[in-house]
């Protein structure tokens, strides 16, 4: 992917190795995966259990894959990161899952603060540049996702479609705009909180980022309860224009047949590190290790990036897609420290006073 900045998201990609399986370690302290494969197997326990925002098709493969490899059942539940911090934080006394698969670094940096992750240092951690995993290891990247403008091809055509982020304001978009349910998604609250971090990270001052969520809102036809729900409606037509993840869009065109397109906005985008953790006092600690690394073998992220439209952190997948090599981005540069403190309150903010009732659609 070519990249504005001096360091572009191609250079940048990190993740590296062969998969090396997992040993009994320590609780305390980094985990540190022993070499081994077929022997080692036999130790794991009899099942993994994964919290995942990263859908049934990916989910469904990956358990296939691991089970049949390695003889363990995969239990997994798909809900939104926001949904998975929020359930991994309310069963920190009882954990009841091995590994977190996917959301926002910000995200596992909250979830590292309050003492819900397990560091551990996989078998790849030389190939990994600082700026994708936490210094002690409680979480690394997996893939790099830019945040773009959404739009339905059979009702607009490129020049038509919206080339940034405050063009959304424009009244010609009121009841044109359907957005996935903020608070549960970790790539809606980053796309939100980025929007209020352009002037906040030099006025310290919120109140013109309020200002253009209260302008979106204005525009805004429904806030859907889940992407499925987002994506059906803007394919029918039924809203025309949403904002969401670049990798989910090209996979929704590609790969189901959706009318959809997409454009990078031209004043920058968020770009969100991607990261999988494991949850402290997992009950399945050596298989939930195993499957940390299955998941992040150089073939495992050349699947992801052809099948499900994953861009990769790692510096050693060969021959990706064109949409990843040739699409420019131009990265926010982002404080991600800043959000973590300050996402929470804004969205509750933006929950209470901001958003219409009437426009929040449940399931």
């Amino acid at each position: 992917m070519k990249h504005k900045k001096k360091v572009s998201i191609i250079t940048a990609l990190t993740l590296s190795a062969s998969l090396m399986l997992a040993a009994c370690s320590s609780d305390e302290g980094t985990s540190k995966p022993a070499s081994g494969d077929k022997g080692s197997k036999e130790k794991l326990e009899e099942k993994v259990v994964i919290y995942s925002p990263h859908g049934k098709d990916i989910l469904s493969e990956f358990e296939k894959q691991f089970e049949e490899k390695y003889d363990v059942d995969v239990e997994w539940l798909d809900m939104g990161s926001q949904e998975v911090l929020d359930r991994v934080r309310s069963e920190k006394n009882n954990p009841q899952a091995d590994v977190w698969w996917g959301a926002p670094s910000v995200m596992f940096d909250q979830a590292k603060d309050e003492g819900l992750l397990k560091p551990y240092e996989p078998s790849y951690s030389s190939a990994l540049a600082d700026g994708f995993h936490e210094k002690d290891w409680n979480w690394s990247g997996t893939s790099q996702t830019p945040e773009v403008i959404m739009y339905n091809s059979k009702e607009l055509s490129k020049e038509e479609a919206p080339k940034d982020w405050d063009e959304l304001l424009d009244p010609k978009w009121k009841d044109e705009i359907i957005i996935r349910y903020p608070l549960a998604s970790g790539t809606m609250r980053t796309i939100f909180s980025a929007m209020i971090y352009r002037d906040f990270k030099d006025s310290q001052d919120t109140a013109k980022g309020y200002e253009w969520l209260e302008k979106l809102d204005a525009n805004t036809k429904e806030y859907s309860a889940n992407p499925e729900m987002m994506y059906n409606k803007v394919a029918k037509g039924e809203g025309s224009v949403s904002v969401w993840a670049m990798p989910d869009v090209v996979m929704l065109k590609e790969n189901k047949n959706y009318p959809f397109e997409f454009i990078v906005p031209e004043s920058g985008t968020p770009v969100l590190t991607e990261g999988i953790a494991l949850v402290k006092d997992g009950k399945h600690p050596k298989a939930a290790e195993a499957f940390y690394e299955f998941v992040n073998t150089p073939e495992a992220a050349k699947l992801l990036a052809e099948k499900y439209y994953r861009i990769p952190t790692r510096d050693d997948v060969k021959d990706l897609p064109k949409w990843i090599t040739d699409t420019e981005i131009k990265a926010m540069d982002i404080d991600w420290k800043v959000f973590q403190d300050n996402s929470d309150a804004w969205m509750k903010h933006w929950d209470e006073n901001i958003k219409s009732g009437d426009k929040e659609i449940k399931e």
